[in-house]
Parts: structure tokens; C-alpha cells; sequence
């Protein structure tokens, strides 16, 4: 895959991994149309508008029985109906951030080589990067979670994408503390952004390296990382 403008960063390039949903992509719509289904289908009542919002981030069926306080074969039984209609479309109701774009251009063209590394299955993350068009940027690729369980969790998403990487590495830039403690894992900083769906406190909290409110703002929180 090459990166725009014509430049080819090797692997010895810097690389910068970014979460997807609520980092590069607001995701939200198809998620919480998704959960909504899997909540109907094992007769839970529709999970309010805070429980909506901490349910886009974390992997699932973990995120089920934490917020929703459901038992494992409850939160297993969701997932499957979550999968049949998120992969069977919902998947792609999604929209790329203003200025998200431009930022990955920019950090592209500049030598940087980048990488998403989310919770979220890796084949629906493939599928969703390519169905907005930020594939052409991701020369590093795009890192995720299997459905058989075998990979799961964002550190260990993280840990892919570092092994398949020679040379330095600047950070992970994501929404949510999940983000954070995932860099954390691998002695790796945070720049957290609030457009997602943490919020600055929450980031904060966790202990991003920065945060900031904007994708403009991006490259220069990650400079003073370099």
C-alpha cells in the first residue's frame, strides 16, 4: 500500500498507530443501532444514551457484561446477533472526522508511517477504512481483533502492529483510556482526542501523554513526543 503525494516511508520510518472508532472514524450510529438489537434479542430493555456511549470503545462481548451487567453466556449470545447485523452492513454507517483526512496526509507526507490499531474485528476494520477512503494512508496497516478470540483487547492489537515495525515509534492516538492503557502496556504515550467518545477527563484521567481538540492540533502534540 502506497502512502499519498508519492513518498514511501520504510519501516524504519516513525510509526504512529491511531485508533478507528471515535479517533479517525464517528462510528457511532451503526454501533448503537447494533446494540440496540443485541439488547432486544435476549429481552434486555434499550440501553440508555450513557451506556451507548461507553459501549463504543472497549472490545466486545467484554463491554456487554461491564456496563450492562449481563452474565457470559448472556453477553455471547448478543454478540452473535451483534455480528449478523453490524457485519451485515450497519458497519458502514460510519463518517470520517473533519480534518482527519488532511492530518493523515500531512503526517504521511512528512516520512511518518501509520497504522490503525483497534478493538474492533479486523476485518471489519479493513472494511470500513476502505469504505472511506483512509486506506490509502495506512502504509503500516490496519491491526484488529480475530474473531476466534486469538487476538483480542488493544494492547495486544498494539503489540501487532509494533512487531510488524523496525523502526521508532511515536505513539497511539485515540478517544478512549482504553487507548492509553494499551500504549501503556508497551511503554508507549497517549495523545488523546476529544471528538471521540472518552472526553477530555476521562483521557486525562487514564494519563494520556496530551490531549487535544482537534485533528490540526495532532502533529504538534506528537512533535513533543518525538
Amino acid at each position: 500500500m502506497s502512502s499519498p503525494r508519492g513518498h514511501s516511508p520504510s519501516l524504519r520510518s516513525p510509526l504512529i498507530c491511531f485508533d478507528l472508532d471515535g479517533t479517525l472514524v464517528d462510528s457511532g450510529p451503526g454501533i448503537r443501532a447494533s446494540v440496540r438489537r443485541a439488547a432486544a434479542s435476549v429481552g434486555l430493555a434499550e440501553p440508555d444514551d450513557e451506556q451507548l456511549r461507553a459501549l463504543i470503545g472497549p472490545p466486545f462481548p467484554e463491554a456487554f457484561r461491564d456496563v450492562l451487567g449481563v452474565d457470559a453466556a448472556t453477553a455471547d449470545a448478543m454478540m452473535a446477533t451483534y455480528r449478523e447485523v453490524y457485519g451485515g452492513g450497519l458497519l458502514r454507517e460510519v463518517t470520517v472526522y473533519d480534518g482527519v483526512p488532511d492530518l493523515l496526509a500531512d503526517l504521511a507526507a512528512r516520512g511518518d508511517r501509520l497504522a490503525v490499531t483497534t478493538s474492533k474485528p479486523r476485518a471489519y476494520a479493513h472494511e470500513v477504512v476502505a469504505h472511506v477512503g483512509l486506506d490509502k494512508y495506512l502504509a503500516a496497516g490496519v491491526f484488529g481483533a480475530e474473531f476466534d478470540g486469538s487476538v483480542e483487547g488493544k494492547a495486544a492489537v498494539v503489540g501487532l502492529a509494533l512487531a510488524a515495525h523496525d523502526g521508532p515509534v511515536v505513539a497511539l492516538v485515540g478517544d478512549r483510556h482504553h487507548d492509553v492503557e494499551g500504549a501503556r502496556a508497551h511503554g508507549l504515550p497517549c495523545v488523546g482526542v476529544t471528538w471521540g467518545f472518552g472526553g477530555r477527563d476521562e483521557l486525562a484521567g487514564a494519563g494520556a501523554a496530551a490531549v487535544v481538540d482537534a485533528p490540526a492540533a495532532v502533529p504538534a502534540a506528537l512533535d513533543a513526543l518525538r
